[in-house]
């Protein structure tokens, strides 16, 4: 179960979305990726009487939000694996950011959703181990003057 503290969790849909955008040509475009994320998935009839409709970039966004949580409720660990956590968010964000930058299709808002959700868990993970570190080394105290 040591893995699981180690590895981000959103790596799971960083790595689907790779999957879907590399699944057509070998370097799909944004249209082709936005056109695949935007396709109708499954539809649930609402009492208002219409549909809402679900697609593949909404259900990843989804699931980026859960494992989000899940990579917060991590944060708050301390330790070796609390730290290499962060140090593999921080490389993912980093992979994410590349993609993005570097191939069209990742230059999506889907991607770049997910790629602020990569932010934010490495932002949080290091600024909740450095407010834990300071309260348990209690930093500026006075004591011992």
């Amino acid at each position: 179960m040591a893995i699981f503290s180690v590895i981000p969790l959103l790596l799971i849909p960083i790595l689907i979305y790779n999957v879907i955008a590399w699944s057509g040509a070998k370097f799909s475009s944004a249209e082709q990726v936005r056109a695949r994320m935007d396709a109708e998935f499954m539809s649930i009839p609402m009492a208002s009487e219409t549909l809402w409709v679900i697609t593949p970039g909404h259900g990843l966004v989804v699931l980026a939000l859960c494992m989000l949580f899940f990579e917060l409720l991590k944060s708050t660990g301390i330790g070796r694996a609390a730290v290499m956590n962060h140090a593999f968010s921080m490389v993912l964000f980093i992979v994410c950011l590349v993609e993005f930058l570097m191939f069209p299709a990742f230059a999506t808002s889907i991607f770049f959703m997910i790629m602020l959700m990569a932010l934010m868990d490495t932002m949080a993970g290091f600024m909740v181990t450095i407010a834990s570190a300071r309260r348990d080394i209690a930093v500026g105290d006075g004591y011992g003057d």
